[in-house]
């Protein structure tokens, strides 16, 4: 193997899957011993926190390095501006080769209309339908298209002129679990002609064990699911790799586990729901959504089929967790494969491997499932590891770090100036901020809220502080002695001066990430 003097980077990242659910994390029953590995050989940050508990936003968040709010994709359907600079961009400016293999989801996956279009008001002139948005460029193009799943008729390289967002190799998923199609969905009909009678609730093995929500035992084999394909491909490129004179940065994402809940083959029973154990927190909590959640199921008016927040049984809580440490454990078995390629191709010594997800998931807490609107340590805490083999011997990072670090951190360790406006920091040379903030803005109503939320979120040291717009409350949560987020201290008379302070250091770090590019002129 030729060598460089930069490092290789291999960065793995999940989707919708908390911090808690690996066994390096503390917990004891989710088998996950190839990402143990890496968190044995590196550091692991245990107060690791997302920009946006939401997909695209935050995927975004981690390409850029900028809050939703600057990069513009404040929700998914809304696709990351290609005017947006991505570290990617300024690793393959270095000479570095990119790879995706795997979800990338900074664009849309549906192509459905907007639930929030633009609304003419009677009587008044309208504009021109290239000046109803505040951005005339409003990536609504055939450009910001690229992964819808409709439109998937030929692999993702052959509809681009140059790069994606930085990256020269792409093999791309979209959607998820049983349903995940894209590059991924052409190579399995390549396999079988009958692939398509194989996927999804109407195809699959019958199990009458299981009755969770968004759960079924699917008839694709182990060999064709998605997480196995990423493996395959990413696997692949590695060897490529071998004899290369130039760093890359592979980026492997599986769009596993997030729901709907298909584990195939020894995964979908790997674990028992009988012997897994419900959050502290489950059943607990008086928060307006949460009672109106569990009123409808109660009542059976909310369908739980969607991307929506949910309520559960304690039974359904179990399935869908033992489901769900299924979906992670094949992506540790994929993650070992990959980590085995890397050793043989002889590029270890000098590749960082780097582990994150995008988000995590209720998973229980509070009786809830899914993501969206409340930000509870189980959606917006997420693990992050760094292993880089030139250091020896694990560590554990207390400090406060944001998915906004990760790409100020890789363009340090690989020598690069980063660009104006990103916002991040490199996590090993820099100290951590008072507070971190998480933001999120909602694009349509769900199930215990009458109207679109605009959230923001301040996470200090001790506390938490989640403040929203246009409803009557708020929360505070003393994140020491009420670690499990029960007790609510926003209208608390005794903690009054702690809201103020949260307050103060909340609005002090919204004028911190304010933007800063372009850069502007020396002078007027």
């Amino acid at each position: 193997m030729a060598t460089n003097n930069k490092p290789n980077f291999l960065f793995i990242i999940t989707d919708q899957h908390r911090a808690d659910h690996l066994g390096c994390y503390g917990n004891s029953v989710v088998k996950t011993p190839h990402i143990d590995s890496i968190a044995a050989s590196g550091t692991r940050w245990n107060r690791f926190y997302v920009a946006n508990p939401i997909c695209m936003p935050n995927r975004a968040s981690i390409m850029t390095g900028r809050m939703s709010s600057l990069h513009g994709a404040r929700h998914n359907g809304i696709p990351l501006s290609k005017d947006q600079t991505t570290f990617v961009e300024l690793l393959r400016d270095a000479s570095y080769q990119t790879a995706l293999i795997g979800k990338s989801h900074l664009q849309s996956f549906t192509g459905l209309p907007a639930t929030n279009t633009f609304q003419a008001e009677p009587g008044k002139t309208q504009p021109s339908a290239h000046l109803r948005d505040a951005f005339k460029n409003n990536r609504h193009s055939k450009e910001y298209d690229l992964e819808l799943s409709g439109d998937w008729s030929e692999p993702l390289a052959d509809r681009i002129d140059d790069h994606f967002y930085g990256f020269d190799h792409v093999e791309v998923t979209a959607d998820h679990a049983d349903l995940a199609c894209g590059d991924y969905l052409l190579w399995a009909r390549a396999q079988r002609s009958d692939f398509d009678q194989l996927v999804g609730p109407e195809n699959a093995i019958r199990d009458n064990r299981i009755s969770a929500p968004q759960a079924w035992r699917t008839s694709v084999p182990e060999e064709l699911y998605s997480t196995s394909w990423i493996a395959e491909r990413s696997t692949e490129w590695l060897s490529t790799q071998a004899t290369s004179d130039q760093p890359f940065f592979m980026q492997v994402s599986f769009p596993d586990p997030h729901h709907p809940f298909t584990p195939p083959g020894k995964y979908w029973d790997m674990y028992d729901p009988d012997q897994i154990q419900l959050p502290e927190s489950f059943g607990k909590g008086h928060l307006p959504p949460i009672l109106a959640m569990q009123q409808a199921m109660k009542d059976g008016t909310d369908p739980r089929d969607n991307q929506s927040p949910f309520a559960v049984t304690e039974r359904e809580a179990r399935e869908i967790i033992a489901l769900t440490y299924g979906m992670i454990t094949m992506i540790d078995d994929a993650i070992g494969r990959i980590l085995a390629q890397l050793k043989a191709s002889g590029l270890s010594g000098n590749t960082i491997v780097v582990f994150t997800s995008d988000h995590g998931d209720y998973m229980g807490d509070h009786g809830l499932m899914l993501k969206l609107l409340l930000h509870y340590q189980g959606l917006i805490r997420v693990p992050f590891i760094w292993s880089d083999p030139t250091k020896s011997g694990a560590a554990t990072d207390a400090s406060l770090a944001s998915s906004i670090d990760i790409s100020s951190t890789f363009l340090a360790s690989a020598g690069v100036q980063p660009y104006n406006g990103i916002q991040g920091r490199d996590l090993f040379t820099t100290a951590a901020p008072e507070a971190i903030m998480v933001e999120e803005d909602s694009q349509r109503t769900m199930t215990g809220f009458d109207q679109p939320q605009r959230v923001r979120t301040v996470v200090t040291d001790r506390y938490r502080m989640s403040l929203r717009e246009g409803e009557s409350w708020s929360e505070l949560y003393d994140l020491l002695n009420d670690p499990h987020e029960l007790v609510n201290l926003y209208d608390s008379p005794q903690h009054a001066e702690v809201r103020e302070q949260m307050t103060e250091i909340m609005l002090r770090r919204c004028i911190d990430l304010q933007d800063r590019a372009p850069l502007p002129a020396y002078r007027a």
